[in-house]
């Protein structure tokens, strides 16, 4: 099969020749050059090109999204000058009046240029296709659906104060976030439809820490759900695949997600209990099994287990997927970091090359 086969597969529930890998989440410059073969700085001239190389040499078979270092001195996604501290200074008066001058839902909608939206779309997906040759491109489309994250914009503290304070500014983002979401979502079943995205969309909202939701179950079913199951509608009426990011201890959110046509996870942590044991017997909505990026943990099993034991972790991942007719696509939580030695990242890949032998033989 070739990448682009395997991953249909695995998509479709149905059996590869081998689980497919995905890559694009090593935040260690040094391993990519690795990897790659090159030096410093060759990296720092094209680190979007050399890494593409070095996913390719890994043997992946698709890059979900790309990691690329903002700086030469740094490897982090999010740092002290990123989203919490959005709008430092911001008082919550300012931020209050700042809701009540954005524009109603129906102003919102009717301010969006779609195909404008769509032309741009279209241009990156298939730019960085063609950069990405053999391997699948899967682009993230955080936002899609409905936002439920408005810290980003005002700050965590600010934020809460609205959910918990004012719930008719805090309805308003919500149906914001529904606007903008299922706008987006309409750009990628369009898309999908021309055969120039993937049958999945990954995409998803960083709401948990590790000991739950940031707010409260109640609230998002309320307020969220409704705009989350409406966004959703555009991709799932295509036949486009939603595959959630989770972050920290998702578990009481899951029947919502659910409910709202998810059909498959991403990030889920062991360390919050949430294993691949019991993803991999979760069902969607309509009884289907789940698609499944992961499951390999980068804080408790990629820097701390040694090479034999992540293989071992990678064949019982792909053991209990395949029991309960999952689709596999293994990944990672999240980003790899530097605290990952690289020969865990190669065992992990060793593994899924492994598990293509044994179905070799098997066929013999």
């Amino acid at each position: 099969m070739s990448s682009r086969e395997r991953l249909d597969a695995a998509f479709a529930l149905r059996q590869p020749d081998r689980t497919p890998v995905l890559g694009g989440m090593i935040a260690c410059p040094e391993h990519i050059m690795k990897i790659a073969g090159v030096d410093a700085g060759t990296y720092w001239s094209d680190p979007t090109g050399v890494s593409i190389e070095a996913y390719g040499r890994l043997g992946a078979d698709g890059l979900l999204g790309l990691y690329v270092p903002p700086r030469t001195d740094d490897y982090r996604c999010v740092d002290h000058e990123t989203y919490s501290h959005a709008r430092t200074g911001q008082s919550l008066e300012d931020a209050l009046e700042e809701i009540d001058f954005m524009p109603g839902p129906e102003q919102a909608e009717n301010e969006l240029d779609f195909e404008d939206a769509y032309g741009r779309l279209r241009q990156s997906v298939l730019r960085m296709q063609e950069q990405c040759g053999d391997m699948l491109h899967i682009p993230p489309q955080w936002g899609l659906g409905a936002q439920v994250c408005w810290y980003t914009v005002f700050g965590y503290e600010n934020y809460f104060c609205v959910v918990g304070l004012y719930p008719d500014r805090a309805r308003k983002l919500m149906e914001l976030g529904g606007v903008y979401g299922r706008f987006k979502a309409r750009l990628v079943a369009r898309a999908f439809q021309e055969g120039i995205f993937p049958p999945v969309v990954y995409f998803g909202e960083d709401i948990c820490t590790q000991r739950g939701p940031m707010i409260s179950p109640d609230f998002l079913e309320k307020y969220f759900l409704p705009e989350l199951k409406r966004g959703l509608e555009p991709v799932l009426e295509v036949g486009c695949k939603p595959i959630w990011h989770c972050d920290g201890d998702v578990r009481l959110l899951l029947p919502l997600l659910f409910d709202a046509g998810i059909q498959g996870l991403q990030g889920f942590q062991p360390e919050c209990g949430l294993t691949i044991d019991e993803v991999a017997q979760m069902r969607t909505r309509d009884g289907e099994p789940l698609v499944i990026f992961g499951p390999l943990a980068v804080t408790t099993e990629m820097p701390v287990c040694t090479p034999d034991e992540i293989r071992r972790k990678t064949r019982h991942a792909i053991s209990i997927c395949r029991q309960n007719g999952a689709g596999l696509c293994l990944f990672t939580s999240n980003t790899i970091n530097p605290d990952v030695p690289l020969e865990n990242i190669l065992a992990m890949h060793e593994a899924a090359r492994e598990d293509e032998d044994v179905d070799t033989r098997a066929k013999l």
